[in-house]
């Protein structure tokens, strides 16, 4: 008989809050992923590497250099601050990012490593970590603000912590990491052997102004710091599929002793579609002009519901919108998101999924990635 290495792991919330919006008919705001599509050069691109001869066979395990290169200009382009990365042995193009940072996790965490995780956290996080034998430590990320309590980080980091996963800007609060925040974990981490794995992939949807800072822009952490991205968020193009990770040489060459068993090499076409937009002059102006873009969706969702009774927290960055419900109705969130969707025809995710042990603080999240249409449609129904 099979015994499960997850006995207590089911379909995560995501795919379950679709699946209900599909059998409902309910607008959805539950997964993370926009209802727009792609940059029409990016889909020119595509398929003109498509009808390619030759673009069809495996690209080399790293990911193609052309890629690796127009990465490389772009982040020594907008971390002016930082050293270029070197395409060569700092760049491994990934199955997204979850490919990306599995295989960190794979590479770094042995038996009994501890990893410090701050919740709520991406679900993949916690069982990525268990499936390497490692154990997750979590620290709370109190709201409304969701910054992180650097005396209770403190009280967890131990001669047994391997690594710390930072999200900024962070799923699914929005919250930036800041530069004080990142010198709190320099110190923190001072004379230790742990490692840092930066989840970025939210790296250019920063509102209000706010700089947001990379891990491998602070001297400290750079030589300890993994840092992923994600061209699905960037390009609106999640089902792509293509991420990258940005690491020093020996760091670098752990992942991609893994990334060669997992997956070896991401799509062709789409490396080389992705490299001929990232290598023309709009790229960074695409990049840039992502804040703006999604701060007006931000600005246009929180004014389509408010005065309606919902308390809308704040959303310094990401494609994300939370939201206290106790106006309306004193249940769990899990039972609130299964009405909303199955009685007022909006499907959310209830934030407690965010957290390992189930906490409930009575917030919804919503994805504000959508078309004019589709945000006042939902926002009249939830009104």
């Amino acid at each position: 008989m099979l015994q499960s290495k997850l006995p207590d792991i089911g379909v995560s919330i995501f795919t379950q809050m679709t699946l209900l919006a599909q059998e409902t008919g309910a607008i959805n705001l539950a997964q993370g992923f926009p209802d727009y599509d792609p940059p029409q050069e990016l889909l020119e691109a595509l398929a003109r590497h498509a009808r390619t001869p030759g673009h069809h066979q495996y690209a080399p395990m790293p990911g193609l250099p052309r890629l690796r290169e127009a990465i490389a200009a772009q982040v020594a382009r907008l971390h002016a601050d930082a050293p270029a990365p070197d395409p060569a042995t700092e760049i491994t193009v990934t199955a997204g990012a979850t490919e990306a940072l599995y295989a960190v996790l794979a590479a770094v965490v042995r038996p009994g490593d501890e990893v410090l995780v701050f919740e709520p956290a991406y679900d993949l996080y916690g069982p990525a970590i268990r499936l390497q034998g490692g154990v997750p430590r979590y620290v709370r990320l109190p709201a409304p603000h969701f910054r992180p309590d650097w005396e209770a980080v403190r009280r967890v980091v131990s001669p047994r912590t391997r690594l710390v996963m930072v999200n900024t800007p962070h799923n699914p609060s929005g919250a930036v990491f800041t530069a004080d925040d990142w010198n709190q974990l320099a110190r923190l981490l001072s004379g230790t052997d742990a490692l840092v794995l930066s989840d970025e992939v939210y790296e250019h949807l920063v509102f209000d102004d706010t700089p947001c800072m990379s891990a491998r822009q602070h001297p400290e952490l750079r030589e300890r710091s993994f840092v992923l991205s994600s061209f699905g968020k960037t390009y609106h193009a999640t089902g792509w599929k293509v991420g990258y990770c940005i690491a020093p040489p020996a760091l670098t060459a752990e992942v991609r002793r893994v990334h060669q068993f997992v997956t070896f090499a991401v799509s062709t076409p789409t490396q080389h579609a992705l490299a001929d937009v990232l290598a023309a002059d709009t790229a960074d102006a695409h990049a840039r002009g992502l804040a703006g873009f999604y701060q007006q969706k931000r600005d246009e969702f929180r004014a389509l519901l408010a005065g309606a009774g919902w308390e809308l927290l704040p959303v310094p960055g990401g494609y994300f919108q939370l939201a206290r419900y106790d106006a309306f109705s004193p249940a769990t969130d899990v039972a609130f998101a299964h009405y909303l969707a199955r009685e007022k025809g909006v499907a959310v995710v209830p934030v407690s999924a965010f957290y390992h042990d189930g906490f409930d603080d009575g917030l919804i999240r919503f994805c504000f990635a959508k078309e004019a249409a589709t945000l006042a449609a939902a926002a009249e129904r939830l009104r």
